[in-house]
């Protein structure tokens, strides 16, 4: 099978990190993946931030856990956060963003790296905390959280995925 293709489908959600940070090597080429994900007329609306200090992840944790109103760490204890956000003067920011985070996934898997989408993000920046965060960053107001990306080595194997439905695809 095409290498790229079983990547595709062999790609599962993370939720079981080891405590290690991935290589910079690995992250740096994750991160050009990202940059390269389709969008809107080219615009390149999204951003990435980068998050690897434990205490500024623990920090965004907190409010993600807030807002999911459980008391559990959303991030899975994972290594490396990325926070993908788009600029909502570009029509399709939201799709743009979305195809950043699918690209950061599949470019963590086919390094042998796991990964995870972790929703949220757009409330986590709505919050008091979440926008002194943006300003202590340098991020403009018109960023929109769009996810998160979990990365880091799996401390476990991946699930065996569910039986694809009989009506998933459709010729009309």
């Amino acid at each position: 099978m095409n290498e790229v293709i079983e990547c595709l489908i062999t790609r599962r959600s993370c939720k079981n990190y080891k405590d290690k940070q991935i290589d910079k090597k690995d992250l740096d080429l994750i991160l050009k993946a990202g940059t390269y994900a389709a969008n809107g007329k080219g615009q390149q609306s999204p951003i990435i931030i980068v998050l690897q200090d434990k205490e500024k992840i623990k920090q965004l944790s907190k409010i993600n856990a807030e807002i999911l109103g459980a008391n559990v760490d959303p991030f899975y204890n994972a290594p490396t956060v990325l926070i993908v956000m788009a600029d909502k003067r570009v029509f399709t920011y939201v799709e743009d963003g979305s195809l950043v985070i699918g690209n950061l996934m599949n470019a963590a898997h086919s390094l042998g790296l796991g990964s995870c989408w972790i929703h949220r993000a757009k409330e986590e920046f709505e919050t008091p905390e979440g926008k002194a965060l943006l300003k202590e960053w340098g991020i403009d107001e018109n960023y929109v959280g769009i996810g998160h990306c979990l990365l880091g080595y799996a401390n476990e194997e991946p699930k065996i995925p569910a039986k694809r439905k009989e009506d998933y695809i459709r010729f009309v």
